[in-house]
């Protein structure tokens, strides 16, 4: 795809020969991480957005050039193709375009036109366009047979060939499709009898809004109940406006034949002009719709998967439960399965006594650091309990969505053969909060309950926006290469899930890797595998300390010569800021490494493997359980869940999110929630209304004592520590008696 450079440049305003770069090391097999870490003095610094875009572009114009040459040949094979015909496909720049060119060549099926033209009335369709003097009925009395045996039907005939004409006017249509564009408006309403079972849909039983200015989450629920039949449908611009385009190229006189024409006119917009505009233009703007939609999804989903993690701690998982009881199990520092149990606790079937013992035993036997409590059906209450026990053991309610498909997924069954759906489920919600990103990388990305409409927009798109997502922060974290399943190694640069699979293979059967250039021993990953990932494998306390960096193996020599010239050993050297900070990187520039690669081996020298995520911050909801107990005005503590376009989805602890409206979320302006918010954030908010028959509730964060400009900065600030439930066991265990009793 080397060959579209310019034309990729010159669309994206980047230099050609940065382009270039970036083409020929995709072409050699180089991945998008792996270029934007390791080949910055090729590309001049070009992050992973824009090299994804000159990726999808330069393949755009692979797949525009192959169309324009099966419309040449084609046409061609028709021994249709003129001088004119060939100076206007080259100079096509867009499909549309394009395709309006090669419309009237496109073999289609038998038309109304084409039936009036076999019946021979193609002259008199010329005639009547020619818009001379005359009478068409009398015109058209010569053509009449036993198969035209009406004045009427020979007119509509031509009218039909006219029609034909107009519609695969490439000029006009194009014009046709700006006006779409500019004055389309996207007009909904409810379908005859459907009003009751499309209720959700009520804000769009008469609706209208213009497509310019319909948001991405609009567009898709409109689309949605159209789908579904609820919603009428139409986007288009007004009437009289297409009409006049048409007429003021086709209708020349004011006589009866342009009259014959100007009816053609309304009559190829409405049959065929119109429809299929419309389609092409509702097409457009579910694609934009989409690709917003999708972005929304990709960003948070980027965020949660870099979401704090605890680290290695011994800790107890719980999967809270009512009738069935909460599946206990004890995980060792590195989330290996110790030993499971099951409480009762809630319900009519608790046993707090025999409960309290379980876990003060787990507890006492493991020398446990953390609760991890699943914040689903029961999760606030299993919390209480927990907390009630005074156990000075911090407490984490952990956000459980896709726990259950991972549960009954191939990858945990392979993981825990022997286990039951619960367990699998408990492990899964202990590995989150020690390392969100390793755990979540194993569930299918739509099923972790970020974005909206992931099942409305394009999913192949989707799925390849999402993968491309889990691969960036899965290497801009960097992964352990000794302790790394492979659901997480496959999304390394360069490996994918063969590859995963034999390190694993390796890794079981002759144990940790001591260096990584021991990765070359593992089957069939050669060199070019080997150059794409080392960087993003990590060993500690390998034989190499630079193995546990993100310095490139390509790169030691350079690291052993700064070392050498500043009287140090490399281990010396790696985090002691105040000798590198007397290297002069300037020393070092030479052919094989650019100015990029120095600065970024001083800058990780400096701070060798940094994890980028914070650290994980505990967090205490209101003693609020259910929607009765949110009152308006109330100010509490909440965790953003999930952003939109239209604002941020906050959970306050009572298993229904609030809702905060953009324009609730700061003091000034902002388009995106996310200039101000970020996932998992933890702010306060203010209660504006309370739905309970709805399950809705009504967040502000601006009206809270907390500013906006506070929360933007939430990943700068340390919160203070929270205060553990006051009470002690006793007291909750008489409470729960009274209430169930």
């Amino acid at each position: 795809m080397i060959e579209y450079a310019a034309v990729v440049a010159r669309k994206l305003s980047l230099n050609e020969n940065k382009v270039t770069a970036v083409l020929k090391l995709l072409s050699e097999g180089a991945t998008i991480p792996f270029i934007a870490r390791y080949r910055k003095d090729m590309t001049g610094a070009l992050d992973e957005v824009a090299i994804q875009k000159i990726e999808e572009d330069a393949k755009f114009q692979k797949e525009f050039q192959e169309r324009k040459i099966f419309i040449e040949k084609t046409i061609s094979e028709q021994d249709k193709m003129t001088d004119e015909l060939q100076k206007r496909i080259n100079a096509a720049t867009s499909l549309n375009e394009l395709e309006d060119i090669y419309l009237p060549f496109k073999p289609k099926r038998k038309t109304r036109a084409q039936k009036a033209k076999d019946l021979g009335l193609t002259p008199l369709a010329e005639w009547i366009l020619q818009q001379e003097d005359g009478s068409p009925e009398e015109y058209a009395h010569q053509f009449i047979s036993d198969q035209l045996p009406e004045v009427k039907t020979i007119l509509q005939g031509a009218r039909d060939i006219i029609a034909e004409q107009i519609s695969e006017d490439a000029e006009l249509r194009g014009n046709l499709r700006h006006l779409f564009e500019r004055e389309g408006k996207v007009v909904t309403h409810v379908m005859d009898g459907k009003e009751e079972e499309g209720i959700k849909y009520k804000d769009y039983f008469d609706f209208s809004e213009p497509g310019t200015k319909i948001p991405s989450h609009r567009m898709l629920a409109v689309l949605r109940g159209f789908t579904e039949g609820i919603l009428r449908l139409t986007i288009e611009p007004e009437e009289a406006s297409a009409l006049y385009l048409i007429s003021k190229k086709y209708v020349t006189g004011k006589n009866e034949t342009s009259e014959q024409v100007e009816k053609a006119g309304k009559e190829s917009y409405r049959r065929l002009l119109q429809p299929a505009l419309e389609s092409e233009f509702r097409m457009a703007l579910k694609m934009k719709a989409d690709e917003e939609a999708i972005e929304v999804f990709a960003e948070n989903l980027k965020q949660l998967l870099l979401s704090s993690p605890l680290g290695g701690k011994r800790l107890i998982a719980i999967d809270p439960g009512y009738r069935t009881g909460c599946k206990v199990v004890v995980l060792d520092a590195t989330g290996n399965l110790m030993e499971t149990a099951l409480i009762y606790i809630h319900e009519k079937n608790y046993r707090l006594e025999e409960a309290e013992h379980i876990i003060r035993n787990l507890i006492k036997k493991y020398n446990t650091e953390s609760f991890a409590i699943g914040d689903g059906t029961a999760g606030r209450e299993t919390e209480q309990f927990i907390k009630s026990l005074r156990t000075d053991i911090p407490v984490f309610l952990v956000n459980e969505d896709g726990a259950s498909i991972y549960s009954a997924s191939e990858t945990a069954r392979e993981e825990f053969p022997d286990k039951d759906i619960t367990v699998r489920g408990a492990v899964s919600i202990g590995r989150r909060l020690m390392d969100p990103l390793a755990e979540l990388v194993k569930i299918d990305p739509k099923s972790i309950g970020v974005g909206q409409y992931q099942h409305d927009v394009n999913q192949s798109r989707l799925k390849l926006k999402l993968d491309q997502t889990v691969e960036h922060c899965v290497n801009l974290v960097g992964v352990n290469l000794n302790t790394a399943g492979k659901y997480l190694l496959q999304y390394v640069s360069g490996i994918g899930p063969s590859l995963a699979e034999n390190i694993v293979n390796y890794r079981n059967n002759n144990g940790s890797f001591h260096s990584r250039t021991e990765l070359l021993k593992v089957d069939r990953l050669g060199a070019s595998a080997y150059e794409q990932c080392a960087g993003f494998l990590r060993i500690k306390n390998g034989d190499n300390p630079l193995d546990a960096s993100g310095v490139h193996p390509e790169t030691y020599s350079l690291v052993e010569k700064m070392a050498q010239e500043t009287g140090a050993e490399v281990k010396e050297l790696i985090g002691n800021k105040k000798l590198i900070d007397k290297i002069s990187p300037l020393d070092y520039i030479n052919e094989a490494f650019g100015k990029h690669t120095v600065d970024d081996i001083l800058k990780e020298l400096k701070k060798p493997g940094l994890d980028p995520r914070s650290e994980v911050q505990l967090f205490e909801f209101a003693q609020i359980y259910t929607i009765d107990d949110v009152k308006p005005c109330m100010v509490i503590p909440g965790i953003v869940t999930n952003l939109t376009r239209f604002g941020a989805f906050v959970d306050i602890g009572v298993k229904q999110d609030g809702l905060v409206h953009i324009s609730e979320i700061a003091n000034r302006y902002i388009s995106d929630p996310s200039e101000v918010l970020k996932l998992n954030q933890q702010v306060k908010v203010k209660v504006l209304e309370v739905d309970a028959n709805r399950k809705r509730i009504s967040l502000s964060v601006k009206q809270t004592e907390i500013s906006t400009g506070e929360n933007s900065k939430k990943d700068n600030r340390k919160l203070s520590p929270v205060k553990q439930s006051p009470g002690n066991f006793q007291d909750a265990l008489s409470a729960l008696k009274k209430k169930y009793h």
